[in-house]
C-alpha cells in the first residue's frame, strides 16, 4: 500500500549544476524548509563548501518544473512535488574579496 496522505513525505531527483553528482531524494518531510533540505542535500552530495580561495560556498536550489530558484524560507510541501527535479547551485557573489 502506498501513502498518499499530506503526511508522507516526497521523493525529488536532485542534481548538482555539472550534472556530475545526482541523487533520488525520498521521504523528504512536507515540513522542511528549502534550506534544511538544501543542507542536507550538500552534505549528502558531497559538494564543495569552500571555493578556490577558500570561500564558505551557500547552495541555493532551482525548481526545474517552475525555473525558479527557491527561497530558503520556503516549505518543501507547500512548493515542491512528487517527482520535482532540483539543481543545486552555489551562490555567486561577483567582486567578493
Amino acid at each position: 500500500m502506498i501513502a498518499t496522505t499530506e503526511q508522507s513525505g516526497i521523493s525529488l531527483k536532485v542534481r548538482d549544476v555539472s550534472r556530475q553528482r545526482m541523487v533520488n531524494a525520498s521521504d523528504v518531510p512536507r515540513e522542511a524548509t528549502v534550506g534544511e533540505l538544501v543542507h542536507g542535500l550538500v552534505s549528502r552530495m558531497g559538494l564543495p563548501k569552500e571555493d578556490v580561495e577558500g570561500r564558505e560556498l551557500t547552495y541555493h536550489a532551482r525548481l526545474e518544473r517552475e525555473g525558479r530558484h527557491l527561497h530558503a524560507s520556503e516549505t518543501v510541501g507547500d512548493v515542491l512535488q512528487e517527482d520535482d527535479q532540483l539543481v543545486l547551485q552555489p551562490k555567486i557573489q561577483a567582486g567578493a574579496r
